[in-house]
């Protein structure tokens, strides 16, 4: 199937029920992105900040623009200007420099933290107790540039769907957990961004309700290699 029928299959799976769809366009062609940008989606997720900076730089500019992969906090400012969401906070550190670099662009920006709930090292994210800790911080209370929209996560890279639902599970319990403690009084926190193209049928009957789709969208196939990170 094409590209925009893909589209328009997955809007009509997700919008009845609630579920905000992110293309993940990492690797992609602007044709491709554009066939999917004309069959209706606005939302796209990159991994890498320079991929994501070149393509903003010459896409439509109504795209909102999710930067999905791990960030660096050096590399922070280049985003800052444009982008919609970041999806990757894994530490205080890299929440102040978007905060710096939120207060010198003038404006607010969206972020998720990402919590660690993969049986894997190499995954990145904030495991429960540091997520706590950094929203008790003295210095996330002074932030005034940021704002938390709510969790994401990465499930294990398993065939195992048992695994994979516990770990979807432990999230959601831990998002609704958070949301009272610190976010009751505060409706913008209302994200749970997990499951991607292997599991986003999980993930929704976990309770997520935005998910990161890329080959389910695009295909396999890698049209340009860019640059690491």
């Amino acid at each position: 199937m094409s590209i925009a029928g893909n589209i328009n299959d997955l809007k009509k799976e997700t919008e009845s029920i609630g579920i905000t769809l992110i293309a993940v366009s990492k690797t992609k062609s602007n044709d491709e992105v554009m066939e999917a940008y004309n069959a209706g989606q606005r939302l796209f997720g990159e991994n890498m900040v320079q991929e994501l900076v070149e393509k903003y730089e010459s896409l439509p500019k109504d795209i909102q623009w999710h930067l999905i992969g791990h960030l660096q906090s050096n590399k922070v400012k280049y985003i800052a200007p444009f982008v919609t969401m970041i999806q990757s906070v894994d530490s205080l550190k890299l929440l102040q420099e978007i905060d710096k670099y939120g207060q010198k662009n003038n404006r607010v920006i969206d972020c998720l933290l990402q919590v660690h709930i993969a049986d894997e090292e190499t995954k990145f994210g904030l495991d429960f107790d540091e997520a706590i800790e950094l929203l008790r911080a003295d210095e996330f209370a002074a932030m005034k540039h940021i704002r938390i929209r709510g969790l994401m996560g990465i499930a294990t890279n398993t065939e195992n769907e048992k695994q994979i639902k516990e770990e979807f599970y432990e999230l959601k319990t831990f998002f609704d957990g958070i949301k009272q403690s610190f976010f009751r009084k505060e409706t913008s926190f209302d994200t749970l961004s997990m499951g991607m193209s292997s599991d986003y049928k999980i993930a929704i009957e976990q309770g997520s309700n935005m998910v990161r789709l890329g080959s389910t969208i695009f295909g396999q196939r890698v049209i340009k290699h860019w640059k690491n990170n």
